[in-house]
């Protein structure tokens, strides 16, 4: 049952040729559909742009809207999930791309408004203009230098003043006559960030799941490497397993979409990107990050946009008590931000929650994973739960009797490079986060790290962290996804989307 709106000018802002769904498949395949069309618009005329037509103008494409009104009487506080609720009265909306990539996400979100609110929801056209890079990622790269200005005549390019995080940030102010967000990434944001995703990690978007490890250093990809490629070759969990330049290992055992190839780079990219895949995008995904904040924030800022279930760091850190062993393990229940790059979006003065249900999750998993070799009593002494120290700096030794009071005054237990932004960043995005790091020097208490040593440790620790990593997030999806979506990441008028 659909039927057009007769009044669009209710809070619906620019939104035009709005349609009206009670059903969360119907109300998406209009949203394919439209999404498409407007697709299909831009490829056309470049088509035409590339066969020699360079000024005739282009019929502008725009992006899907999806919209919700509701009132007093439909506001549902008794929701068992912390998403998929509204909790004020009004004209809400927000713009929808890439429809084929998210269906289950947004078949959830939407199937969630409808029965919450009990009112149908509205489909049309955005006022919203496609930019071309958004989809025809190489436009330009065949485009004489002539040609370049009437590309950008005919075409919208994105606009840097309408790509932000101003929502996750809970600074949004709707201008008069617009709705509220349901989400918290309008299109372009998420198209944005699609293409940087690709940019950074070499790999398609479609292969991202909803799962992520986060770490910085090779020897771990070496180990998810063999991992995952036993997995889809011996193994009925994953249906393929995904390496940079999109090189597709599949299971033979399992029917995918995935296409068997692809291509490895000459280069490595930034941060390199691995997948194992399954349904729904409820597998794993490792990406070596490298070393320092920056990288951190950059690729959490894009992979977000993908809507990850949780997100969990496993990577090294300095041990900063005396007590402690190379090989111990740190589990980081506090954050001291000192890496500074998200200053600006989540004051350092906000605390960053520990999400019991990872925090639990991984327990259980370091715990499972030292049955036989480790007493409880041996466990605790070699898995500790406290602060960890971030760091910007990278020769903060060098610094040692200043951050040495820092240290004491904290309590901090370990230091690093990009946990704390990991965890902030999954907290400004509402992306449960977790951190397990293990101890691989001691620089306040002379034990540096060797060569020999290091290459020791590394061969000692590397293969049972990546598996405890991978323990954890299996647990966590066999143990329910909603219960990790915690209301302490959401505020009190939170776009209904996770």
């Amino acid at each position: 049952m659909s039927g057009f709106l007769t009044n669009t000018t209710s809070g619906h802002g620019g939104a035009t040729n709005l349609k009206k769904y009670e059903t969360a498949a119907d109300a998406l395949d209009a949203i394919e559909k439209i999404y498409n069309e407007n697709v299909e618009k831009v490829k056309k005329r470049f088509r035409e742009f590339a066969e020699g037509d360079k000024t005739s103008p282009l019929d502008i494409a725009y992006y899907p809207y999806l919209g919700l009104e509701i009132g007093p009487q439909d506001i549902n506080l008794t929701g068992r999930l912390a998403y998929g609720n509204l909790h004020s009265a009004g004209v809400f909306g927000t713009t929808l791309t890439n429809p084929e990539l998210f269906r289950s996400y947004y078949l959830e979100q939407i199937e969630l408004l409808i029965n919450n609110h009990v009112q149908p929801v509205y489909v049309g056209l955005s006022d919203r203009p496609m930019p071309l890079p958004f989809v025809i990622e190489k436009a330009s790269s065949n485009v004489s230098g002539e040609d370049v200005q009437a590309l950008q005549s005919i075409f919208p390019m994105p606009e840097l003043a309408n790509i932000n995080d101003s929502i996750a940030n809970g600074t949004h102010q709707p201008a008069p006559g617009d709705p509220m967000p349901l989400s918290l990434f309008a299109a372009e944001r998420v198209d944005y960030s699609l293409l940087r995703l690709a940019h950074y990690t070499g790999t398609s978007p479609k292969h991202f799941q909803r799962f992520v490890l986060f770490t910085n250093y090779q020897r771990y990809v070496d180990e998810f490497v063999e991992y995952g490629k036993e997995q889809v070759l011996n193994g009925n969990e994953y249906r393929a397993f995904v390496e940079p330049g999109n090189v597709v290992t599949k299971n033979p055992r399992i029917d995918g979409e995935e296409v068997e190839g692809g291509t490895y780079p000459v280069h490595l990219p930034q941060m390199p990107a691995y997948h194992l895949v399954t349904d729904h995008h409820e597998g794993i995904t490792l990406v070596n990050i490298g070393v320092g904040p920056s990288n951190a924030k950059t690729i959490t800022d894009h992979i977000a946009v993908l809507r990850p279930h949780c997100w969990l760091m496993v990577g090294h850190c300095g041990g900063l008590r005396r007590t402690q062993s190379l090989g111990d393990y740190v589990l980081a229940h506090a954050y001291v931000r000192e890496d500074h790059v998200l200053d600006e979006d989540i004051h350092p003065s906000v605390p960053l929650p520990a999400i019991a249900e990872i925090q639990v999750a991984l327990t259980e998993a370091v715990a499972k994973a030292s049955e036989g070799s480790l007493s409880r009593a041996q466990l605790k002494e070699h898995f500790r739960t406290g602060t960890v120290y971030t760091t910007d700096d990278r020769d903060w030794e060098l610094r040692h009797k200043e951050l040495a009071q820092r240290f004491n005054q904290t309590k901090a237990i370990a230091i690093d490079m990009e946990s704390a932004t990991i965890a902030a960043n999954g907290f400004r995005f509402r992306v449960p986060y977790g951190t397990l790091l293990c101890v691989s020097d001691k620089p306040l208490h002379g034990e540096i790290k060797l060569p020999g040593m290091a290459n020791k440790f590394y061969q000692d620790r590397t293969a049972k962290h990546l598996r405890i990593g991978i323990e954890t997030l299996r647990m966590l999806r066999d143990g329910g996804i909603e219960s990790m979506h915690s209301r302490k990441l959401r505020s009190f008028d939170e776009p209904a989307f996770r």
